[in-house]
């Protein structure tokens, strides 16, 4: 591919990075005011007032930090420099850039843009601001206007941007008319088509087209430098009241402090992969599953808290998931999007106490995401039957059943419930039996009446998109599958003005400071609109990446903490080694090559362990289908660690505890057969 870059982009310059002997758990910078604000490339002063928390080794300076290697902080990182930064340091927790867009294929929106002039598309950017709105004040979501004008005004720039970086060169899918903008219909529609889907050309190591043009353009870009698998753990300030400094952890427990000189900014992303502080916010958040990265855990939150950092509480709540979760067989906390649509040939969905609770056929997808959170564990059943199968594969809807579920060796077969009888059926799905029969007749009996039911879905001759056939629960083979809410991004976080300065509890922007992407709150309101989760993050990295050059660093801050400070227990780190061994290793094994196959993430994962003296001597992955960029670095590292360690138990790779964990499942199986 060729990285067509600005001509700012193209100018020459090395990575200006001091190195200042380490001092450990050295003093912060003071907060005491100071009338001048820094200059660019000057270290700021330290002070003794109030002393750094965490130890660390060395100094680093940059005209700018950025924390959070994903579509936000690379989109920043590159537009500081369009705007004359001559050094950007981007400090990523895992072996890897993207961050979100390694789990998403990257639909992206943006309206006037070239293509829809091409494809003879009217729209307004006007049109897209109310379009945002609507979809977002559903069901009572709380959204901020002014930051969504800003992002509407920015995104066509920021969309042209990667167009003329490359993506331009790259596939993208077409409506039936062949157009390249196009209704994505896992979202809202939006009044007319201005959504993009491009794929990237290295497939392999990419699953976004975003994500692949951003990362070459910061790999081509020398005044960029990335620290990768280091976690920021602590923003300071100096004496002028700037929080112009980062400490960040080294995988290894080693520590560095980054110091800025025009600003910091946070994309840390939101707390999707963070359970617990879900469940804090939302009745069933705790059983949402993960659908993201494990990183996305909200530490960056209480980081800007602690030096006065103003979270927008109404938001915190606006956690929208996808009511198709299909749980992963390594770890029940993760999963990953996938659907029967059974229901749009006769099926219904049922709660874990058997009942009905929506209108399954709704075309309105936050109605019924809506209705999956206020069900217990937020889970639901697809409950349906072998005709229905038949129905939905003849009309040409069952794509997604026969990819997920349809095959013995399909990824979700491992949740599908089979019966010859609904009572057996609802034994087999731990359902209670008579409710489950209850459900079934009263729908049944509807069917055969016809007209509307209590939940709004009909039942005549009116075929559409989300109703392919009429059928009652009724045939040879019952079946069930379990489907929880999923969740790939959240939508609370800090607040912060439309310049992407990060706001104190009073409103007053807090010097130096900003942050971009899904760390900050309020935006959207309750539910994202399609492609804004990809083209939120670029456009608002780039508003960021422009105000910190740009804007002047006042003096005379009081840097305090927020009054109430998240709770530090719910960023507390859990090891992905089991608390029980997982193999005991003093077991008498018989020397030999062994080789084992458990199920990974688009395919089998093999593994051949050889045992020589008893012990592990080589362990190696034959064959995998992990997703390279996520599950890469734990497939090369992780077996020398066992060897060296002689177990199988070692500690997950930062954002690879799923292929961490199928990596020792294969090597037990290994040691099982060493042992027989």
């Amino acid at each position: 591919m060729n990285w067509k870059k600005p001509l700012s982009l193209a100018l020459s310059g090395a990575l200006a990075l001091s190195l200042l002997a380490g001092c450990g758990a050295a003093p912060a910078p003071s907060i005491s005011p100071s009338p001048a604000p820094a200059a660019p490339s000057a270290t700021p002063t330290a002070s003794a007032a109030s002393p750094i928390q965490t130890a660390y080794d060395d100094t680093q300076t940059a005209d700018v930090v950025v924390i959070g290697a994903g579509g936000s902080g690379l989109a920043a990182a590159l537009t500081a420099v369009e705007n004359g930064a001559e050094s950007v340091i981007i400090l990523e927790r895992t072996a890897r850039t993207g961050g979100s867009l390694n789990y998403t294929n990257g639909s992206m929106s943006a309206a006037e843009t070239t293509i829809q002039k091409e494809d003879g598309i009217e729209d307004s950017k006007e049109l897209f601001v109310q379009d945002i709105i609507r979809n977002g004040t559903k069901f009572g979501g709380k959204v901020d206007e002014a930051m969504i004008r800003a992002f509407v005004e920015e995104d066509t720039a920021a969309f042209e941007w990667l167009y003329a970086n490359g993506l331009s060169d790259n596939k993208c899918n077409t409506d039936k008319e062949g157009r390249r903008a196009v209704f994505a219909p896992e979202h809202d529609l939006y009044s007319v088509q201005r959504t993009y889907k491009y794929k990237p050309e290295d497939a392999e190591n990419y699953k976004s087209a975003a994500h692949e043009i951003l990362d070459g353009m910061v790999k081509a870009e020398p005044k960029i430098q990335v620290v990768f698998n280091t976690m920021a753990v602590e923003l300071a300030a100096n004496d002028q009241g700037q929080v112009l400094t980062v400490v960040g952890v080294h995988d290894g427990g080693a520590g560095t402090r980054y110091d800025a000189a025009r600003g910091v900014i946070v994309a840390t992303g939101g707390y999707s992969g963070n359970q617990a502080m879900m469940a804090q916010y939302a009745e069933y958040g705790g059983s949402y599953l993960v659908g993201g990265p494990s990183t996305a855990d909200g530490n960056g939150l209480l980081m800007m808290q602690k030096v006065g950092g103003a979270l927008n509480e109404d938001s915190m709540s606006a956690i929208p998931i996808f009511p198709m979760g299909l749980v992963s067989k390594s770890d029940p906390t993760t999963g990953t999007i996938a659907s029967t649509y059974t229901w749009k040939a006769g099926g219904i969905t049922v709660n874990k106490n058997g009942e009905r609770f929506e209108n399954e056929q709704d075309p309105n997808n936050a109605a019924r995401e809506e209705a999956l959170t206020l069900q217990p564990d937020a889970i639901q059943y697809d409950v349906f039957t072998d005709k229905i199968v038949e129905d939905l594969r003849a009309a040409g809807g069952s794509m997604m059943y026969d990819l997920m579920f349809g095959g013995e060796d399909s990824m979700g077969r491992h949740v599908v419930v089979e019966a010859g009888s609904l009572e057996e059926l609802a034994e087999k799905a731990g359902l209670p039996a008579d409710k489950l029969k209850a459900t079934v007749e009263a729908y049944n009996a509807q069917v055969d009446a016809g007209g509307t039911d209590e939940f709004g879905r009909t039942y005549d001759d009116q075929m559409n998109t989300f109703k392919l056939a009429v059928n009652k629960i009724e045939g040879d083979r019952f079946y069930a599958i379990p489907l929880r809410a999923l969740c790939v991004m959240t939508l609370g976080g800090i607040t912060t003005n439309t310049d992407m300065q990060v706001l104190d509890q009073s409103g007053t922007p807090i010097p130096g400071l900003f942050a971009s992407g899904e760390v900050v709150g309020g935006v959207w309101g309750k539910f994202v609109s399609g492609g804004t989760g990809v083209m939120g993050a670029i456009t608002f990295g780039r508003l960021a990446g422009r105000s910190a050059m740009t804007t002047p660093l006042a003096s005379g801050y009081t840097v305090a903490p927020a009054a109430s400070l998240l709770d530090a227990s719910l960023f507390e780190t859990k090891s992905a080694a089991p608390s029980a061994p997982s193999f005991d290793m003093s077991t008498p094994l018989k020397d030999g090559a062994y080789e084992a196959t458990v199920d990974g993430q688009e395919g089998e994962l093999t593994v051949s362990v050889t045992i020589a003296g008893g012990r592990l001597a080589a362990v190696d992955v034959v064959d995998s289908h992990e997703t390279p960029s996520i599950g890469g670095k734990a497939l090369e590292t992780l077996p020398d660690e066992m060897v060296a360690g002689n177990s199988p138990d070692v500690e997950a790779v930062s954002g690879a505890t799923l292929t961490t964990n199928r990596l020792r499942d294969a090597v037990v199986k290994c040691l099982e057969q060493a042992a027989a």
